[in-house]
């Protein structure tokens, strides 16, 4: 178990940055785990299908931490498409040995170790899922106001 809490994945739960949340955020959306009670909750800007800005507040074990510390440092500028293949590649990396996110997410790679504890995918996912869910709020929010304007 000490892989999955070696020092990177520590100094990365140590250091979450953009916390707090975004009032005029497009979308918003809370996941939580219910085996540790980990909980992230993600508020995002989209520009043309590119996170403009994001913010989190992360109650969660060193995984959950780490994982959306990673996100924070990467996720403005990152196109919708970019965030869901990341989702889809991190999915992968845990659950049928992929090597993980390409690309601005490559630093995810750091929590491979987490496949071989299964009881610790949904922490680690819980950042991604939760951005994703924000995004297709955020799309369909959009899609309804072009729809009705």
């Amino acid at each position: 178990m000490d892989d999955i809490y070696n020092s990177r994945i520590l100094e990365l739960a140590g250091n979450i940055g953009l916390s707090g949340e975004l009032e005029d955020a497009d979308g918003a959306s809370e996941k939580h785990s219910k085996l540790c009670g980990s909980k992230v909750k993600v508020f995002i800007k989209l520009e043309g299908g590119i996170v403009s800005d994001f913010r989190h507040k992360v109650r969660a074990c060193a995984l959950g931490q780490a994982s959306s510390a990673a996100m924070a440092k990467h996720v403005i500028g990152a196109s919708v498409e970019e965030l869901r293949q990341a989702r889809i590649d991190m999915l992968a990396m845990l659950k049928e040995d992929g090597e993980g996110p390409v690309g601005r997410f490559e630093e995810m790679r750091v929590l491979k170790p987490v496949k071989d504890y299964k009881a610790r995918h949904a922490s680690t996912m819980l950042t991604f899922d939760a951005v994703v869910d924000a995004i297709d709020q955020a799309e369909a929010k959009s899609d309804t106001a072009v729809a009705t304007g």
